[in-house]
């Protein structure tokens, strides 16, 4: 069983499964994480998103990185997963979002996001545990920060 977090899904809503991936970019005491905003639902993420279709959660874990922050990593290891059921203004999207969770090694800043709306940005741990915009985001935080 996947852990739930968030909200409860509403009785009779449609939810669209979206598989995703994303990851813990930890240097030190610090993490990389993205800030999103597009004027209307700013927040602050993981690096990460959906898994295409035909896509690995690897390859997009890569793909999605490059494109959030502009930094390229190495040695990906899953620490878990959870599931949320949220609205997604972005696709105008009721879903349910299953994340699974990996711990990477940043490597080299290539450039800036090529992904709209996205900064990245080093935080300290406990800062962006405290800052992340949904719960199964803080909790997996949480658990790297433990184990630093």
């Amino acid at each position: 069983m996947i852990r739930r977090v968030g909200e409860t899904p509403e009785p009779g809503r449609r939810y669209t499964r979206r598989p995703g991936a994303y990851v813990l970019l930890p240097r030190e005491h610090q993490v990389l994480v993205t800030w999103y905003d597009d004027g209307q639902n700013p927040e602050l993420q993981l690096p990460g998103g959906g898994i295409d279709p035909g896509e690995s959660p690897i390859t997009a874990l890569h793909r999605e990185v490059f494109e959030e922050t502009g930094w390229s990593i190495a040695n990906p290891r899953r620490l878990g997963a959870f599931r949320r059921f949220t609205y997604m203004p972005e696709y105008d999207l009721w879903a349910e979002k299953v994340c699974t969770v990996f711990c990477a090694r940043p490597v080299q800043r290539k450039g800036p996001p090529t992904e709209e709306f996205h900064e990245a940005v080093w935080m300290d741990i406990d800062a962006a545990i405290r800052a992340l915009g949904n719960p199964g985001d803080r909790y997996f935080a949480m658990q790297l920060a433990q184990g630093l």
